[in-house]
């Protein structure tokens, strides 16, 4: 059978060539999980080569079963959030060892493929109302655009929360005896700064492939910086060389110290069950999140707002987490990087395929990928953001009671640094304020279900 019969690429709009384009975006703004996730998974005591591979190989067959599913360019990988409340809460906070999370990350995929499989999940997406959708799209939009403007160093912390980036400013974020200057983190503000703009001029000029080209140019100028000598490394801040190192050959890391690791031994019953259900809600309501403000980007909702074959894709993430808890990683959730991908045309599952195969060959390419730096990815997500925050022209804010609690959703996403927050507090609002403007019919029993638990969750977590 051809691509084009297997993944309806005719039906869809889109060709083998865009697709495997938007593919290649979709990995280049995802592969930086491939650097970060060892990195803190090794903080709860993980052999870190183990968990790149375990990394690798997750978001390969995650990925891969998106694109079987239920044919949508959806990646998956182990989410950020959830991968430092694996290691920070539940391992250093908590105290418990990270054999403990992994059995608590292998409970929740469980869990989650029966809730697929009995459309649970679908129910609760169909049961979110059309401007809440639209919201969720602005929401991520915003929240993805802070992550790149944070990953370049662009806004950092400061006097205000927040604050554009300077050397003295940035300094003050730094442990003692830490020192940036200009010839680290500076160059690579200018250089993300510099991205965002190629980027920008890009689209302008309607290049194909737009996204992924700014990402290596900036690339690109940051290697050149480096032989210039303007770019100079310095490890202990995070600014490492970029060229590629191959001095230790291509190897594949072994998954033997973590996989199938899993261990009840000294966590009470009642505790381990909250742990499950905290990696269960952030990473249900990320999902959904995502899959909502991806795919309503990506003009795939029907006239009632609900995307078709949905069951296919939860299932897709069920089963990448619970494969990537019996490897040895931390949950694996729908990225919303794949809003890059959809940005860059990518409308099927063939999209997705190229992205878990580009995976599955960074294990034997490793320096290649792990040498891209985050002020290179950062101008993809800024400008994906501006793509998704056109959503926000769709939304009804003549009603109060929809506008406000869109607005809500909105805010509470970057504000809060969580989709799902945002989540939270559009339904709160939607189901109070609708409840007491005597809008009882647009409310569904689930809105009221997913209400009340939302307020329990304040309460009681």
């Amino acid at each position: 059978m051809s691509l084009e019969k297997f993944f309806h690429l005719k039906e869809n709009n889109t060709t083998v060539k865009t697709e495997i384009m938007a593919g290649v975006t979709s990995f280049m703004t995802m592969a930086y999980i491939l650097a970060v996730n060892p990195n803190i998974l090794a903080a709860a005591g993980m052999d870190h080569g183990a968990v790149f591979t375990a990394t690798a190989v997750a978001s390969f067959i995650g990925t891969l079963c998106m694109a079987l599913f239920a044919n949508y360019p959806f990646a998956l990988a182990p989410g950020m959030g959830l991968n430092a409340y694996f290691a920070y809460t539940v391992v250093l906070g908590m105290g418990y060892s990270w054999e403990v999370a992994l059995a608590a990350v292998l409970t929740e995929g469980i869990i989650f493929i029966i809730l697929s499989c009995f459309n649970i999940r679908e129910a609760i997406f169909n049961a979110i109302p059309f401007n809440l959708k639209k919201a969720v799209s602005v929401g991520i939009g915003l929240f993805i655009t802070f992550l790149g403007l944070q990953n370049a160093k662009i806004v950092i912390g400061g006097a205000t929360l927040v604050g554009l980036f300077s050397v003295d400013g940035y300094n003050k974020t730094l442990a003692d005896g830490l020192t940036a200057s200009m010839s680290d983190a500076g160059i690579t503000v200018l250089l993300a700064i510099f991205g965002v703009l190629i980027t920008g001029i890009l689209i302008v000029k309607n290049v194909k492939g737009n996204i992924l080209w700014g990402i290596l140019i900036t690339w690109i100028l940051g290697i050149i910086c480096q032989f210039a000598g303007i770019y100079i490394p310095n490890p202990d801040l995070g600014f490492y060389n970029l060229l590629p190192d191959f001095s230790n050959g291509i190897s594949i890391p072994s998954l033997a110290p973590i996989m199938f690791k899993f261990s009840l031994k000294g966590v009470p019953v009642l505790e381990f069950i909250i742990i499950v259900f905290a990696f269960l809600f952030v990473d249900l309501f990320d999902t959904l999140g995502t899959l909502i403000g991806v795919s309503a980007k990506a003009d795939m909702l029907d006239s009632e707002g609900r995307l078709p074959r949905i069951k296919g894709a939860l299932l897709a993430d069920a089963v990448g987490t619970t494969c990537g808890a019996c490897l040895g990683t931390s949950t694996v959730t729908t990225f919303v990087e794949s809003a890059s991908g959809v940005t860059e045309g990518g409308r099927t599952g063939l999209t997705s395929l190229t992205t878990g195969i580009l995976f599955l060959l960074s294990l034997f390419l490793s320096p290649i990928f792990l040498a891209i730096p985050s002020f290179a990815t950062a101008p993809a997500l800024i400008v994906v953001g501006f793509y998704m925050i056109g959503s926000v022209s769709e939304i009804d804010f003549n009603d109060p009671a929809e506008g406000i609690p869109a607005f809500l959703c909105i805010i509470a996403m970057p504000f809060f640094y969580s989709i799902s927050e945002g989540i939270s507090m559009g339904v709160i609002a939607y189901v109070v304020m609708n409840l007491f403007a005597g809008k009882k019919e647009k409310i569904t029993p689930v809105m009221y279900i997913l209400a009340v638990l939302f307020i329990l969750k304040y309460i009681l977590m």
